[in-house]
């Protein structure tokens, strides 16, 4: 099992929205290394949802519930979806301001790569934004 970070506008598609629906097809990914992530998930990898905009915070835990595929929606078999499904809303939404300030997550690609909208997440810091999230 893999874990993932995925970002997404909530005035677009919010977690919330994702627990009402219960499952969705994740779309919308265009960037070459976004993609390439997006093309490892497999089912079952745990997922961050990170809400952009003026909130940027991890809020929820999700579920891949396939793998990645073409976008039936579009011609380019570039173009990959994956099947998503809610997990739990996180107890406390973890700041992007406060991931910055924790040295434990220099390098990470949400700090580097700001526009990145797929990535991996290590253990290691799965484990530190849970811990941040429980208060």
């Amino acid at each position: 099992m893999q874990r993932w970070l995925l970002k997404t506008e909530p005035t677009a598609y919010s977690f919330a929205q994702l627990q009402k629906d219960k499952r969705a097809v994740w779309d919308g990914v265009k960037n070459p290394q976004a993609l390439k992530n997006l093309s490892q998930i497999a089912p079952g990898d745990r997922i961050f949802v990170y809400h952009t905009g003026d909130e940027k915070a991890v809020v929820g835990i999700a579920s891949a519930l396939s793998g990645a595929y073409a976008d039936p929606k579009h011609a380019d078999p570039r173009l990959l979806v994956f099947d998503i499904a809610p997990v739990a809303a996180l107890p406390h939404p973890v700041t992007l301001a406060a991931i910055k300030a924790n040295p434990k997550f220099a390098g990470w690609e949400l700090v580097r790569l700001p526009r990145l909208s797929v990535m991996p997440v290590s253990a290691a810091h799965w484990q530190e934004i849970e811990r941040g999230a429980a208060g």
